[in-house]
């Protein structure tokens, strides 16, 4: 994986799933799901490698109950039950697990959600951090004028969305949370604390939600990913450090990242969605894509499973009136495609190299019905030379750094200035940190319109966002007189910047 993640959004929907609105909700996904657990210990029974799985059934009770037992059956551990949404967690030694739970009457979809053993150890990339330096902090608050954060005056973003003048007219309401699901948040450093929603925090690592304190932490200090997305969305303008887009509303941290890998399992992800649903959070910020795939097609069992289980998780928080932003990818792909080359999967074993339509193989959770896709821009307002793009795919574009885009900041550095684990602050750059100002910008939305729907604050996004349209001339951002992407119109969008970059300036006053 890569939290400099990957995503767009839907065109069609894979055969089997039903479309109960134009968000393709899935049948009873709109109803509460209760999570409950039992272990039946018929992994003893099977020497093979314990992979974990998601069987997806029917949301009638009797149908859940048949299958649990079947599970049992076929040597499965039943980890948690999410019954409203028909999604099962299960372990298993049994190498024909998948193939004799997808006979049971009741099971619509189910497969393996990992390619490699639980607990294999693997390393993976958070992205290059690059940690701030005394000096840096020094040259930062010099700079600063009256009302500015000591090290805003390297935070180029802010100002690029207008989220500095937003600050003195609107912060943002404590009555809105925005979920990091993410690598853990370090809730103790001080530009965080004040803004933070324990109550809403969880580790949902493995599929089942804990939320005994600090479970939301990060594991090491090496995942910085999450409370660097934190930062960027909500730390507090208190005179330390730096500033949020949305300094007055709270964050919370739902830790999805495996200890072991720090990969994004999909069962991982479905209790994120159902928990932040479940404990009243308005938006969540998703900078991943899915591990061990890219992209999951719909025509191999274990990936479509993948897509069925996150799917309904995703449409059920949606009901329940959660706004989901995730990244768009830092790949440079053309997501309207018809062929991409994907190299890097599958992430936890050996990669093989194929040739994938995105239309019919999803990277997720950006291509799920009702997703806000966001690439990402630099100092020029230009597409990051990575960020991943595609007419009719991207919602909206944010600031998320680009190396070849200089600012005029005493750092002189295009990155995006944030929080770090143990009181530090650093850069990095990715569609990862594009994502964030825009659950930024919604919140400050919801803010101000606090009744608003999913739907409604999605057309609010993209109504206020300025619209760049396609650069003139050669997209050549580092410069080597190669053309890098070809932009491309449609009515009132564009693939690298969909419907334009996010204002929040806009978001408090209209």
């Amino acid at each position: 994986m890569a939290p400099l993640p990957g995503r767009r959004r839907a065109f069609a929907i894979p055969i089997g799933f039903a479309v109960a609105s134009a968000l393709a909700f899935l049948p009873n996904a709109a109803s509460a799901a209760t999570a409950g657990s039992a272990s039946n210990g018929g992994g003893a029974a099977y020497d093979g490698p314990t992979l974990s799985y998601v069987v997806n059934t029917k949301t009638d009770r009797g149908t859940i109950k048949s299958v649990e037992r079947a599970v049992s059956r076929s040597g499965g551990d039943i980890v948690t039950t999410y019954d409203r949404i028909g999604v099962i967690v299960v372990h298993s030694a049994n190498p024909a697990f998948a193939s004799e739970i997808r006979k049971v009457r009741g099971v619509q979809t189910a497969g393996a959600t990992r390619t490699a053993a639980l607990s294999t150890a693997s390393t993976t990339d958070l992205g290059a951090v690059q940690e701030i330096t005394a000096a840096g902090a020094a040259r930062a608050k010099a700079a600063a004028t009256a009302g500015q954060e000591p090290m805003e005056p390297d935070q180029w973003d802010l100002p690029a969305i207008r989220a500095d003048k937003a600050a003195r007219i609107n912060p943002g309401s404590r009555k809105v949370t925005v979920a990091v699901i993410d690598t853990g948040v370090d809730d103790t450093h001080p530009d965080l604390t004040a803004n933070f929603s324990a109550s809403q925090s969880a580790n949902c690592v493995g599929g089942k939600a804990d939320t005994s304190p600090g479970a939301w932490r990060p594991y090491v200090p090496e995942a910085y990913h999450g409370t660097h997305v934190a930062g960027e969305i909500a730390a507090a303008r208190n005179g330390i450090g730096v500033a949020g887009v949305a300094p007055g509303v709270k964050v919370a941290s739902i830790k999805v990242a495996d200890p072991d890998t720090q990969l994004f399992f999909p069962e991982s992800v479905v209790c994120a969605f159902v928990f932040a649903a479940d404990h009243g959070v308005e938006i969540t910020n998703n900078s991943y894509y899915i591990d061990p795939w890219l992209y999951n097609c719909f025509g191999d069992p274990d990936q479509r499973a993948i897509v069925d289980a996150v799917n309904r998780a995703a449409q059920y928080s949606h009901k329940k009136g959660v706004l989901n932003v995730a990244s768009a990818g830092n790949s440079n792909h053309d997501l309207d495609s018809d062929a991409i080359e994907d190299a890097t999967s599958p992430d936890d074993t050996t990669p093989v190299t194929r040739t994938i339509d995105p239309h019919v193989c999803w990277d997720l959770p950006t291509q799920l019905p009702g997703v806000v896709t966001v690439s990402a821009t630099g100092v020029q307002k230009l597409k990051s030379y990575y960020s991943s793009y595609g007419l009719g795919v991207v919602d909206v574009a944010g600031p998320g750094g680009d190396r070849y885009q200089i600012p005029a900041t005493p750092s002189a550095n295009g990155r995006i200035l944030s929080t770090l684990p143990g009181n530090t602050y650093g850069y990095l750059q990715g569609t990862s940190m594009a994502s964030p100002h825009v659950a930024g910008v919604a919140a400050l939305i919801k803010s101000r319109h606090p009744h608003a729907s999913p739907e409604q604050l999605q057309w609010l996004l993209k109504a206020q966002a300025d619209d760049p349209r396609c650069p003139t001339g050669l997209y050549d951002p580092d410069g080597n007189g190669v053309q890098d992407a070809t932009c491309t119109t449609g009515r009132h969008v564009t693939s690298f910047y969909g419907h334009g970059i996010v204002d929040a300036l806009d978001a408090v006053t209209k």
